[in-house]
């Protein structure tokens, strides 16, 4: 049996210029952190001659062919599996649909366990990169390289993507009692919302390709935003960073009419006023989780359990996917 996990993650500055379509022309930049919220994959040989696949659903196929989850289906493909005398399970902590970045981490999750299972070693660079393929290259989802990045690094990372499509990896310069800090008054909430984030996504990639004028001037505005955030982090003023979600926040609306709703708008008012100094909603829009960096937890906490959202509480991952036990 092996079991392997992979973290969720969170935006910090610069969400959204990860995308191909942008970054090929103009090289993207951002902040994202892996935190201790993960997908999980058991892979264990049988005794039957076909594959067994558990996620939200069940399959029981004898060709890879058959698999109806693309991603299972391209990961096994593309390691040169069959499907025999396997089974392959999945569990997350948070449910997918929510913007943390899970179908990336279930990617990341499963390559690994593959990997191991085949008993070779892979670099998170590889393991990132392998992701992206099938999910970019192969399934074609119009989605960025953040997600499977952050999953297989693990940390705090600064990323660049080149226009050559290389990525550059570099772990954040923060303090220890700044990212204590940072860990302790960053809250997620979710909205009640989960939703998938093709769509919007897909318009930003659309309008990207197409060279609109007003989404790359948003995106040249996000990911300068990026690069005073990190300076904002690495000077230990992370109220200057607040101040910068709000601002990333109010643009990244301005991309989609899909980015937020009304109820989202009431909520991050409302936490604007009680104890929160500045937040975003986490991943593509629409749904998922509400960010709050707030001077008063308390006050903060009280206010959005009154609202009926639900807190989830959070540390900073720094392992990235990983092997939990072989057996």
């Amino acid at each position: 049996m092996i079991i392997t996990r992979s973290p969720l993650r969170i935006s910090l500055g610069g969400g959204g210029t990860d995308l191909p379509s942008y970054y090929q022309k103009h090289e993207g930049f951002l902040i994202s952190a892996a935190i201790d919220k993960y997908v999980y994959i058991n892979l264990h040989d049988t005794f039957v001659d076909y594959l067994i696949v558990k996620y939200s659903k069940m399959e029981e196929v004898r060709s890879i062919d058959e698999i109806k989850h693309p991603i299972i289906r391209e990961s096994l493909k593309l390691l040169g599996f069959d499907a025999r005398y396997l089974e392959i399970a999945s569990l997350a902590d948070i449910p997918a649909g929510t913007g943390l970045g899970s179908s990336s981490s279930f990617t990341c999750s499963l390559l690994k366990a593959l990997h191991t299972h085949k008993k070779n070693i892979i670099t998170p660079a590889d393991l990132a990169e392998q992701a992206c393929h099938i999910e970019l290259d192969i399934l074609g989802e119009p989605i960025g390289k953040q997600d499977q990045y952050i999953s297989a690094f693990g940390g705090i990372n600064c990323f660049t993507f080149c226009k050559d499509n290389r990525v550059k990896a570099e772990k954040l310069n923060i303090s220890q009692e700044t990212l204590f800090n940072l860990e302790d008054h960053l809250l997620l909430f979710f909205t009640g919302y989960s939703r998938s984030a093709s769509n919007v996504l897909k318009e930003q990639d659309d309008k990207s390709r197409n060279n609109d004028s007003s989404m790359i001037d948003n995106l040249h505005f996000v990911k300068e935003l990026g690069y005073k955030s990190k300076t904002a982090f690495e000077r230990g003023n992370l109220e200057e960073f607040a101040d910068l979600m709000n601002v990333h926040w109010e643009h990244k609306k301005q991309r989609s009419n899909g980015m937020s709703n009304d109820h989202i708008n009431t909520w991050y008012d409302i936490a604007l006023k009680n104890g929160a100094l500045g937040g975003k909603l986490i991943g593509a829009g629409g749904g998922g989780f509400l960010m709050f960096y707030a001077e008063d937890n308390k006050k903060l906490r009280h206010i959005m359990a009154h609202e009926g959202l639900q807190e989830v509480r959070f540390r900073f991952d720094f392992n990235g996917s990983k092997v939990v036990t072989t057996s």
